[in-house]
């Protein structure tokens, strides 16, 4: 636990919150100034910066209870849409510096714009790219 994490505070429950769903690994709970109606942040228990230092098996469980949070939301609400979107870093628009994964929940009449416009690289840029990130 992180002293100065808002997160850290509201999974020791020093801040109270919206609690949906929680296990020995996450806690998931209602977006406190959600995006749109019924937006749930999936957190990580123990305090990770961003997805770079979490292992394989901690971003699976994340993964996994985001996974049956949309599920809850699908089966609940009259939603048309939904988005996982998780942040790393500032320039990310990562805001609070503890791992977590939104869950948002999308109306065809709800105007939120998530991507910004998108490139066209030239085949040449994509082989050099394809040779950087192949894994």
């Amino acid at each position: 636990m992180k002293e100065d994490c808002i997160f850290c505070k509201i999974i020791s429950g020093d801040i109270p919150s919206y609690k949906i769903y929680e296990n020995d690994d996450v806690l998931v709970i209602l977006d406190r100034f959600p995006t749109n109606q019924g937006e749930c942040l999936v957190l990580t228990k123990e305090h990770y910066d961003t997805l770079f230092d979490l292992s394989p098996s901690a971003v699976a469980k994340a993964f996994a209870a985001a996974s049956g949070v949309a599920a809850k939301i699908k089966q609940t609400l009259p939603i048309d849409g939904l988005n996982i979107l998780q942040n790393n870093g500032e320039p990310a628009g990562q805001q609070i510096p503890h791992f977590h994964i939104h869950v948002i929940p999308r109306y065809d009449s709800d105007n939120l714009v998530i991507h910004g416009k998108g490139t066209d690289p030239a085949p040449e840029e994509f082989e050099a790219m394809v040779e950087k990130l192949k894994i």
